[in-house]
């Protein structure tokens, strides 16, 4: 049954809320505990009981974090890196060239930094080079260090890893491990094969930190300091929202410490990213995945491919703010280029067909670059699994993003291993492949096929999820900070909305190109400010700036308005329907 009667708003969604049994356990939550019964709304939605709320509400990373050595070859892994710190090896950092990647590798400098040992840092170019370790780069390193480092990379890198003779390879990754493991001296990955899938849910840069949790045990074991360790965690949480991973367990207490470490602003490549894009408080989670994660991920994309990595690893603050400066550009020019891409690949996926229980597109020349921002924008757009892919000469290399509860990694390693694509990976949420050309339409067909098999045609977009109703009155500073205390709130763990109902729109202006700002309130003399980002891109914006005194109701997530020092209480309008109709 619709929420509110709503079976097709307008943007054309289905309302749905939680369902009787959440609504149930939610009222009687806030009967037990006492707290607002919006908050327990959406605790219930999380699956969070009444017993649970307080330490759900106050997570303590002591309790949640997990033993490092339930990971196969971790002890090996952390033994091997003390080893070469010890006899003051070179070490070598072979890193991915997004975010996780290239945090992962700041985590492994930083620390090593603290030991006054300096690292050699290798990106591979993402054109020239492809994702991961080739034969060259890694023979080179091989050449003039003891032992090298991968991360966020390397479980598939057999050939690449056999090239490396004369040092040791340790692995710290986490993308899908394949039926056999390369021949590195230690391979550390939750998403191995013969691993539980307990911690499969952690980052890379995740990973990398519980080997250094192991390491400090180890130098404690000895009887030796270690680094900070805590001090690390702002880069293992923006590296944990970047990759989509998702915020339950110990990936909820990284989040919420490396947010509170961050806001201290100590780590220079942070501070002149904040400052780039314009952050004038306390980061959140949202700007972890929007603003900070854009910015790093913009040098491996179309820029240089170890600029976010060394960015994050900078302790120079000049230096920071030159890199972040540069990055912030190659954003910009990044988001033309998938401007140009995503209206192509949005035009063609809708000629196919978006109820199919994969939407993906193909064209000629789209910068690699930009085909897993696009892909995303997809899977936003419809609720589908998308893939997008920039075709060159015989091959075409793409990327893709996934649904909860779909996994897609799965489905194109096992496409590879059907012959259909010349290689790909990746994970549940997110994967990465190159096709040929004559194979293309093959291979998407199969790979819509074993989606379909998860269940991926049967969530769609005209579903918009609501935790419940709330009056304007009630909705002030206090509540969204009690309801913030659920988060942080992203993949696994999405941010609660709720509905205004029967609300009469007292002001409505047009602000910039596309966006809307509204003053809603119920008639008995409550009201909230509201805006509406890109609402004129659709039906939303016209229909609501010329409501003629029509009632509405609005859903969408509401969030606390700094401005001048005075805090108010806003609403991000998502959607809205015609009261009554």
């Amino acid at each position: 049954m619709s929420f509110l009667g709503v079976d097709q708003s307008l943007t054309g969604r289905r309302w749905v809320g939680l369902g009787v049994d959440a609504d149930r356990q939610a009222e009687a939550m806030a009967q037990q505990t006492a707290l607002p019964r919006p908050l327990c709304q959406t605790l219930s939605r999380l699956g969070v009981t009444a017993e649970d709320a307080a330490g759900y509400l106050d997570p303590k990373l002591r309790d949640l974090m997990p033993d490092p050595r339930s990971l196969k070859d971790m002890e090996t892994a952390a033994t091997r890196f003390l080893a070469a710190v010890s006899a003051r090896e070179k070490i070598a950092v072979f890193a991915d060239y997004d975010v996780d990647g290239g945090g992962s590798a700041a985590l492994l400098i930083d620390w090593l930094r603290q030991m006054d040992l300096a690292a050699t840092l290798y990106v591979p170019d993402r054109i020239d080079e492809g994702y991961g370790p080739n034969d060259e780069a890694m023979a080179d390193l091989a050449a003039t260090h003891d032992l090298i480092i991968c991360v966020d990379c390397g479980t598939l890198s057999h050939g690449p890893v056999a090239a490396a003779k004369g040092a040791d390879v340790i692995i710290l990754d986490h993308h899908l491990g394949g039926e056999t493991l390369p021949e590195a001296f230690a391979v550390v990955n939750p998403n191995r094969q013969d691993e539980s899938g307990d911690l499969a849910h952690l980052c890379a840069a995740a990973v990398v930190f519980l080997m250094l949790v192991e390491a400090g045990r180890q130098f404690r074991v000895a009887g030796r300091p270690g680094p900070d360790l805590m001090s690390l965690l702002d880069l293992v949480a923006l590296a944990t929202v970047a990759d989509v991973a998702p915020l339950r367990g110990v990936n909820r207490a990284f989040v919420r410490q490396g947010l509170r470490i961050m806001s201290e602003r100590k780590r220079p490549g942070l501070v002149a990213l904040s400052d780039v894009g314009r952050l004038d408080g306390a980061p959140t989670s949202y700007h972890l995945g929007f603003v900070l994660g854009p910015r790093v991920n913009a040098g491996g994309r179309i820029g240089k491919a170890d600029l976010g990595a060394r960015l994050l690893a900078s302790d120079n603050p000049h230096e920071a703010a030159s890199m972040a400066e540069k990055l912030d550009e190659l954003n910009t020019e990044r988001r033309d280029i998938e401007a140009s891409v995503r209206a192509a690949a949005m035009a063609q996926a809708e000629e196919r067909g978006l109820d199919a229980p994969l939407v993906w597109a193909a064209g000629e020349g789209w910068h690699p670059g930009v085909v897993g921002i696009v892909a995303s924008r997809l899977k936003d757009a419809t609720g589908r699994p998308a893939v997008v892919i920039g075709l060159d000469g015989a091959e075409g290399k793409g990327s893709g993003r996934s649904i909860s509860g779909v996994d897609l990694g799965a489905c194109v390693q096992r496409l590879s291993a059907e012959g259909l694509l010349i290689k790909g990976g990746g994970h549940k949420m997110a994967a990465g492949l190159t096709v040929a050309r004559d194979t293309l339409e093959a291979a998407m067909t199969r790979l819509s096929d074993l989606l379909d098999r998860q269940g991926s045609g049967a969530a769609g977009p005209s579903d918009l999820r609501l935790d419940g109703l709330l009056m304007p009155g009630a909705a002030n500073v206090d509540l969204v900070e009690q309801i913030e205390a659920a988060g942080p709130f992203g993949a696994g763990a999405p941010g609660p909305r709720y509905a205004f109902a029967d609300m009469a729109i007292t002001f409505a202006k047009r602000v910039g190109d596309s966006h809307l700002k509204l003053r809603f309130g119920d008639g008995l003399g409550a009201s909230l400010d509201a805006i509406c980002f890109g609402a004129f891109d659709g039906a939303l914006g016209p229909s609501l700036e010329a409501h003629g005194g029509a009632r509405f109701h609005l859903a969408g997530r509401i969030e606390i308005n700094s401005w001048q020092g005075r805090q108010t209480v806003q609403l991000r309008l998502e959607d809205a329907a015609r009261a009554g109709a």
